[in-house]
């Protein structure tokens, strides 16, 4: 799927026909959980995000932790995969990554004034523009944003004592008795006899200097390095609600962050001020019918920037109209079908997360029932709608009252623009071809066998928008109440965080407190 200006690759791609349905494999897994072991609730991840370069992850969790990785496939030819892939240097190996470092990002809080416990839980991590070979991000918790910089210091340790271990103990007591000898030399108007403080200095600092007295060298052991990261600013007291979203620029100096209400603009460099672009509180608080759920800048065009509602709603926002953007310049909605109104309706039709697509022409979005797929050029309707808990709708009233129907799963776009990711309940996850004539709908199980769990589903056309070109499809509707082995869905084991490689089809996605990996 190719964005930008032209059609010319949407054309070419479609005469070649849609691309095959990938092969996914197990690659790595971290903190796997043996049998019967009980995840304690501080170890269960709450963020995952790959990096622009794809060589590093992040993840959070709700101990306030943050965990970072580093691919080593990369380095194993002692240059940059990219480089090796540009001179048609065969890479065999699929993506591999090894743990690096970790540190507490957030403690626990109180907040006094509004007898209000702040949870430690990371909400949402971000990568920032890496600089002079030390790595930057930004993390989250439901009020306070940091910035980290995690940076390789090469260890120094002192190779040669200060003094000779052997004359140590010897000169601490001949300085011991000196200076207290010399107390008893001063008379009583408080003068001191002549000769003490010559007698004291002889004692001490013998004229012909002390033998065992050296310079201490320090030097920096080889290859030895030491991760330290460092907290460069805290960007706190901003949201009076919890913050759901943080977003970096493109300019590479500011990001936003949002909570249910209001939107705010910072600079990297400021911490002790923001910029309020996006406010929907109502005068009046019983007014209030939405809230934001998610935001996220565009990728390419740093004045561009779009935020999901409660109601289902996309806008679109420029920030060279005004200061405060309380105006979208594009709405993205579906209209729902006449007579199809029922308690649930607004509750499932609430966005969980939204992601451009690494072009910026496609704005991917979940909602609890379906992905759906919005070109920012055509508003009058999704491109494609992938039905993800269709087989659920039976079931909402009991989810209602087990709450899992405020579940909020996240979503993503593989680097290509032409593969779609979510996750689901039992652990599942499902990868959707949004390529047109795709009717690829893999169902896969975070476990060291990802396909065991797998149901293809044939697709199923709705209706046509307002382009003949382009028309909305429904895959993945037929997902039966059970998986393929019979066994009956668990809602208490979701998985809501995943993450694509930008460049490669590799996905991590988190199942409790393990770390999943694939690649196809």
């Amino acid at each position: 799927m190719d964005g930008g200006d032209g059609g010319g690759g949407e054309v070419a791609s479609a005469a070649a026909g849609p691309p095959t349905p990938l092969e996914w494999k197990f690659s790595q897994v971290f903190g796997e959980r043996s049998a019967g072991e009980e995840v304690q609730e501080v170890d269960i991840i709450s963020a995952i995000e790959f990096d622009k370069t794809g060589d590093h992850l992040a993840t959070g969790d709700r101990g306030g932790r943050v965990v970072l990785f580093e691919r080593t496939d990369s380095k194993e030819n002692g240059e940059n995969r990219r480089d090796l892939e540009r001179m048609d240097y065969p890479v065999t190996r699929h993506p591999e990554f090894r743990y690096k470092t970790e540190f507490q990002s957030h403690e626990p809080e109180f907040d006094y004034l509004k007898s209000l416990e702040i949870e430690e839980k990371i909400n949402k991590i971000r990568w920032c523009q890496a600089a002079n070979g030390a790595l930057f991000l930004l993390s989250t918790n439901d009020k306070t944003i940091k910035y980290w910089k995690v940076q390789e210091k090469k260890i120094k340790k002192i190779s040669e004592m200060n003094v000779d271990p052997s004359k140590v103990a010897g000169n601490g007591s001949v300085a011991s008795s000196s200076i207290s000898s010399s107390r008893n030399q001063c008379l009583a108007n408080g003068s001191r006899k002549d000769r003490s403080f010559d007698s004291l200095n002889n004692d001490l600092f013998p004229s012909g200097g002390i033998p065992s007295l050296r310079l201490p060298v320090v030097i920096v052991t080889s290859g030895e390095t030491n991760l330290l990261a460092r907290c460069r600013r805290v960007y706190a007291h901003a949201h009076d609600y919890h913050i759901n979203s943080i977003s970096n620029n493109s300019d590479g100096e500011t990001f936003i962050s949002a909570d249910d209400l209001r939107i705010n603009l910072w600079n990297l460099e400021i911490s002790n001020q923001s910029f309020n672009i996006v406010d929907v509180k109502p005068t009046n608080m019983e007014d209030l019918t939405e809230v934001i759920t998610s935001a996220e800048f565009h990728p390419t065009h740093c004045n561009m920037l779009g935020y999901s509602s409660s109601k289902g709603s996309i806008r679109l926002i420029d920030l060279r109209q005004s200061a405060l953007c309380d105006s979208h310049s594009k709405l993205f909605e579906e209209q729902e079908a006449p007579g199809s109104r029922s308690f649930f309706t607004e509750i499932i039709a609430s966005v969980s997360d939204i992601k451009f697509a690494r072009d910026g022409r496609y704005i991917l979005s979940r909602d609890y029932m379906t992905l759906k797929l919005w070109d920012i050029n055509m508003d009058s309707g999704p491109v494609s709608t992938f039905q993800v808990h269709e087989y659920l709708r039976p079931k909402l009233c009991d989810l209602y009252e087990n709450d899992s129907i405020f579940d909020k799963f996240e979503c993503c776009l593989s680097g290509d623009g032409l593969r779609v990711a979510t996750g689901s309940y039992s652990n599942l996850f499902r990868v959707f071809g949004c390529a047109p004539g795709s009717t690829e709908a893999t169902t896969l199980e975070a476990s060291k066998n990802p396909m065991r769990k797998q149901v293809q589903t044939p697709s199923r056309p709705t209706r046509s928008l307002s382009s003949s070109i382009t028309r909305a499809v429904r895959r993945g509707a037929e997902s039966p109440v059970v998986d393929a082995n019979g066994n009956s869905f668990d809602f208490t084991t979701k998985l809501l965080h995943l993450a694509w490689h930008p460049s490669e089809n590799s996905i991590a996605c988190a199942a409790a407190n393990s770390l999943y990996m694939y690649y196809a």
